[in-house]
């Protein structure tokens, strides 16, 4: 009998710890859910959120309103500008190039744009624009008239005539957006055709995304978001923003049930807004989870280029030319960020910010954890709100 007690005992410790051990997703969910509704009035600009653990949805909800005129509500087909999300697309189309024979990432500038009379192009290779490790200035003219309807090639032309470089490539990290369109053009120059039929055919086709599209005055874009911003939304830290313009001169003709004024912050208000390679995508959450998963099963490209743009390439942390993502434990890669903070998940990511619009995808390595977020406001510290999220996750045993 004393036997017996013994055994049922260390049965019942066995299953406590066991169960400890298991992911609670809906916990989760229900965590999560909790911490974005407090956040996002139902009468104001919000977000869209993704969060799952391989063929697992944890959470995909929408809250807040994507357009304050039609009072359209927020979900996950909302198509969103993901802002610098769209430099791993052409990271994406550059290794697919490589795959192909076309082009090597140990390739000059030059090879492409034998006209730059500089000799430092031809010290610049492909891999130190897609690590934002060049040394190329952003000289571009930033009057906001000059600058609202500039496209990928007008933004590269102050190139022609750069003879001032910040450093030598290869040696220090400033993340720029023009060194983005001049790879866009390289691919268009590299596979022969037009850089967006190619980036349809080559990247968003293997991944099964039909709706995804780069921006265009023209086009008309459904289930759209617009950008925001607030009269009085806060100025965010330089390491969590890449967009430090003006809000003045903006239109406040919305007001929500608090009395909070906005104003629409996107095409035709921001500049740069329509450039293309490096940062005009439009997409949804749900076609970004599919990205996600296209990636994990090298759809697109194979698990070593994968892993050549994943691997830390610059490293970002105390830089002196930049404070983008300028954290300790932090790298650039080809796209993508990485983080190794002690203590906490391995994680590749990014960010992005255009307008009104800020957006996030994060990965976890050794886990099929995916976390993806867009808003279109950008008054919330995005930091802080995926740190939050990330604890909400190791706490329910998800990661």
């Amino acid at each position: 009998m004393r036997l017996f007690r013994i055994a049922i005992v260390s049965v019942a410790t066995i299953y406590m710890i066991y169960s400890c051990d298991m992911p609670d997703y809906k916990r989760a969910a229900e965590r999560i859910d909790s911490l974005l509704s407090e956040r996002y009035l139902d009468d104001e600009p919000g977000a869209a959120i993704i969060v799952a653990d391989g063929d697992r949805v944890i959470i995909d909800k929408g809250y807040g309103l994507a357009d304050l005129s039609s009072a359209e509500k927020i979900d996950g087909k909302t198509m969103f500008n993901i802002a610098s999300l769209s430099k791993q697309f052409t990271s994406v189309g550059i290794l697919r190039l490589q795959e192909m024979g076309k082009l090597s990432v140990d390739d000059s500038v030059a090879k492409f744009f034998p006209e730059f009379p500089s000799p430092r192009w031809r010290e610049i290779q492909l891999r130190h624009l897609l690590s934002h490790s060049s040394g190329v200035p952003d000289a571009r003219n930033h009057s906001h008239e000059e600058s609202l309807s500039v496209t990928d090639a007008e933004s590269i032309e102050y190139m022609t005539d750069l003879k001032d470089f910040k450093f030598s490539p290869g040696t220090q990290y400033d993340y720029i957006n023009p060194t983005f369109d001049l790879l866009g053009i390289i691919i268009g120059k590299a596979s022969g055709m037009d850089f967006e039929n190619f980036q349809k055919e080559q990247v968003f086709a293997p991944s099964g995304m039909k709706d995804i599209l780069y921006f265009s005055p023209a086009l008309t874009i459904k289930n759209m978001a617009h950008g925001y911003v607030s009269r009085d939304s806060a100025k965010r830290s330089g390491s969590d923003s890449d967009s430090e313009k003006s809000n003045d001169g903006l239109h406040y003709g919305f007001h929500d049930s608090e009395g909070k004024e906005w104003a629409e912050f996107d095409y035709g208000e921001e500049t740069y807004f329509a450039t293309k390679a490096d940062g005009g995508i439009y997409t949804c959450t749900r076609e970004l989870l599919q990205w996600e998963n296209a990636l994990r099963n090298n759809l697109c490209i194979s698990e070593s280029s994968l892993n050549e743009a994943y691997s830390k390439h610059t490293k970002v942390s105390g830089s002196k030319f930049c404070d983008y993502q300028n954290r300790p434990y932090t790298w650039y890669g080809y796209g993508w960020f990485t983080d190794e903070t002690p203590g906490r998940p391995l994680k590749v990511y990014h960010t992005g910010d255009n307008g009104g619009f800020q957006s996030y995808i994060a990965k976890f390595p050794g886990t099929d954890v995916n976390v993806i977020m867009l808003e279109n406001r950008n008054d919330f510290d995005r930091w802080s709100t995926q740190t939050a999220i990330e604890n909400i996750l190791i706490e329910e045993g998800i990661l």
